[in-house]
């Protein structure tokens, strides 16, 4: 169970392996386990969501891009209102070969070989809007949607940037004053805007090494594929009102995911719309998306705003690009630019650099559930366990988006080898 629970959020974990894998990508690929194969598949290469098998590795390789299969969903439908807005191709050979030197390590590693030691399932690269680099390994394909993971937090944060922008929500406001059920809860005397940054001080441990932290208590009330006894959390919302207040609102960043369901709620009430129909209804029915996406639900139908959408790598390109131009895709602009500048631009990087991920990530800050570097370059990225980001870098008019499924869950273990590639690209680009 405890793996299944892990695709919601980014684990604070440290390891003195970095990059020990075991076992590789290619024994570890599906067309090689043959998970879930056969009419039936034989008891052994069977995986499910009621006991967490799914989201084991190696199994984790396949339930990516199968998720569907395992639980319940709701859609996020391109609904055929646009006709697919297809890229341009600049393919750039030089990609692979880039070289770059993962930190804390002597060792220097092309691009293409840290592809199979981190899992990738499938990588894009738009420069100026052109792919120049796309690839797909294991059970991804162009025509095959992905788990997204945390990445959903920062399309929910955006949605709520949205609705700022357009004065449906006032970030200033209190959380009660949408949600008066969380009132007496520790988010009750939160603003919007600290829900936002995620510098909310509740009582709420994402330990995944103690068995009675608040994130299984969560993550069971929103599985619908288990049986809630009488007198427990009967989904997420039901669970959001329980968690207490532990310290002062604003003072440090504290990722956790419920900040991004809490978020979720506030934007249902506010607009009259779940994240899902808003997602369709902003994006997905607007952009010429190729592929339908879809989020998983709890047992009352409840989008999982934390961490639930499941896309095409093609279609977050699309997403990321639309929002590397301020908000502007194809010569229309689908959400307002102050929105996109709230993003890239707002924000203190003081709560940040007193919480644990500092040592990590130095000098970064969090904004509207977007992670923002603050590099010279001006990167800022959506990110999700196992793997899964969308790197945004407007110096050098780059997005990038890698899918995984890593058998490190925390990106603590996958930045070192992550973010060094990212930046090789990056300046490749910037020279040409």
């Amino acid at each position: 169970m405890k793996h299944f629970l892990l695709l919601i959020m980014c684990a604070s974990i440290t390891s003195t392996h970095l990059f020990a894998q075991t076992p590789t990508a290619e024994e570890s690929n599906p067309k090689r386990t043959k998970y879930m194969q056969g009419y039936p598949p034989p008891a052994d290469k069977r995986i499910n969501a009621r006991d967490g098998s799914f989201f084991e590795f190696p199994a984790l390789r396949y339930s990516v891009c199968h998720m569907r299969e395992f639980m319940p969903t709701i859609g996020v439908e391109r609904l055929n209102r646009t006709p697919v807005h297809c890229f341009e191709y600049n393919i750039d050979p030089n990609i692979d070969n880039l070289t770059f030197t993962p930190t804390g390590s002597n060792d220097t590693l092309t691009f293409a070989e840290s592809l199979p030691i981190n899992y990738t399932d499938g990588i894009l690269i738009l420069h100026r809007g052109k792919i120049i680099y796309e690839r797909y390994f294991g059970e991804l394909t162009p025509e095959r949607v992905h788990a997204v993971m945390s990445v959903t937090k920062s399309l929910t944060g955006t949605l709520a940037s949205v609705l700022a922008a357009e004065g449906i929500i006032d970030t200033a406001k209190l959380v009660a004053y949408y949600i008066p059920e969380l009132a007496n809860s520790g988010f009750g005397d939160a603003t919007v805007r600290q829900v936002m940054d995620m510098t909310t001080a509740i009582k709420y441990s994402e330990d995944y090494t103690d068995p009675e932290a608040e994130v299984w208590k969560f993550s069971a009330a929103g599985n619908a594929m288990i049986e809630h006894p009488e007198g427990t959390p009967q989904g997420y919302y039901d669970y959001l009102p329980q968690i207490v207040k532990d310290g002062e609102h604003g003072d440090i960043f504290g990722y956790r995911t419920v900040n991004s369901d809490v978020l979720g709620w506030i934007i249902a009430r506010s607009s009259g719309m779940t994240v899902a129909e808003l997602m369709q209804k902003v994006f997905w029915s607007r952009m010429g998306m190729e592929l339908d996406g879809y989020y998983q639900v709890d047992a009352l139908g409840t989008p999982f705003a934390g961490g639930g959408f499941n896309a095409g790598l093609r279609d977050l390109a699309r997403f990321g690009e639309m929002i590397r131009l301020g908000g502007s895709w194809r010569g229309v602009q689908i959400i307002p630019e102050e929105a996109v500048k709230d993003i890239t631009e707002g924000g203190s990087a003081a709560p940040f650099a007193r919480s644990t991920y500092a040592k990590g990530l130095p000098g970064w800050s969090y904004r509207n559930m977007w992670w923002k570097s603050n590099n010279e370059d001006g990167a800022f990225m959506a990110r999700g366990v196992h793997g899964q980001a969308i790197y945004i870098d407007p110096a050098a008019e780059m997005v990038l988006v890698r899918l995984a499924s890593s058998d490190k869950a925390s990106n603590t273990l996958l930045d070192p080898m992550s973010l060094p590639a990212y930046q090789a690209v990056a300046d490749y680009l910037l020279g040409k």
